[in-house]
């Protein structure tokens, strides 16, 4: 199963787990990133890099996050591929500090 980017990217959009991707599974826009289940390989490289701890297994996505599913899915199907590091938002270290971590 693939992995999914959970709405703690919002307003963070560190890339960090981009780099770490070797399929190029993720898309961004201008406040998040999004993992194309159809590419990703289930490798689980990005879930230990992201710094807002918003990438999960399919398997182990917490019922809060079930909706993050079909936004993956529909997003990065719009959105163009992202293969490179992109700096945080200017938000980003806020989210994160009101996220807890």
């Amino acid at each position: 199963m693939p992995h999914v980017v959970t709405d703690n990217c919002q307003r963070c959009r560190f890339t960090d787990c981009v780099t770490h991707c070797p399929v190029q599974c993720f898309h961004a826009d201008d406040e998040r990133v999004y993992i194309d289940p159809e590419v990703c390989i289930d490798c689980s490289a990005c879930v230990p890099i992201c710094p807002v701890q918003a990438i999960y297994d399919s398997l182990d996505l917490p019922d809060a996050y079930a909706h993050e599913l079909v936004i993956n899915a529909q997003r990065s199907h719009l959105l163009p591929v992202i293969s490179a590091h992109l700096p945080p938002l200017p938000t980003a270290e806020s989210r994160r500090a009101e996220l807890g971590l």
